[in-house]
């Protein structure tokens, strides 16, 4: 295909996740989906069901909020794994205090050592204004960083803004 990462970032509701569907779907490998968000509420519960529902068939769902790397290990060359979503991974790390930069160590070595082809979904959060809090900031400034190493270690990154994709890196299959 041509890539093996393939980083896909947009804003919030930008068509990230679908776009990324589309990716995967695109290819004979069988598809596994590694979810990142953890529900404690029914607006989360609604989301997730949602993007069950607009995943369709097909797919094998592992739930992993804050260790990659096992499942990333036990990945082979014929699948396709569609990690949604790096926001919210950093997110579950930053709420439990953990290292953050030892966490993005650890997640960049498990995407660089995986087998199967990956695709992981981001948010862009400094487009918007300086949030007014310390905690805010310092989640944006963790997710720029860890966006950029993202981007860095990609074959192919791709924003997408209105559903609409624009390759930043690479090239589309």
């Amino acid at each position: 295909m041509g890539w093996d990462l393939t980083f896909v970032i947009g804003g919030a509701a930008s068509g990230k996740s679908a776009f990324a569907e589309q990716l995967t779907v695109s290819t004979e490998k069988s598809r596994i989906y590694l979810a990142t968000s953890q529900v404690f509420d029914d607006e989360m519960h609604k989301k997730v069901k949602s993007h069950v529902k607009q995943r369709g068939e097909g797919w094998t769902t592992i739930e992993a909020p804050f260790d990659l790397r096992p499942a990333l290990a036990a990945l082979t060359q014929d699948q396709v794994c569609l990690i949604d979503c790096a926001t919210m991974w950093l997110t579950n790390h930053m709420m439990a205090e953990n290292d953050l930069e030892q966490e993005q160590a650890l997640l960049l070595d498990a995407l660089n050592t995986c087998k199967a082809q990956i695709v992981i979904v981001s948010n862009e959060v400094g487009h918007g204004i300086v949030p007014d809090n310390a905690l805010s900031r310092r989640f944006r400034e963790a997710q720029g960083r860890l966006n950029i190493a993202l981007a860095a270690q990609a074959d192919l990154a791709v924003q997408v803004t209105a559903g609409l994709p624009l390759v930043l890196k690479g090239q589309l299959p």
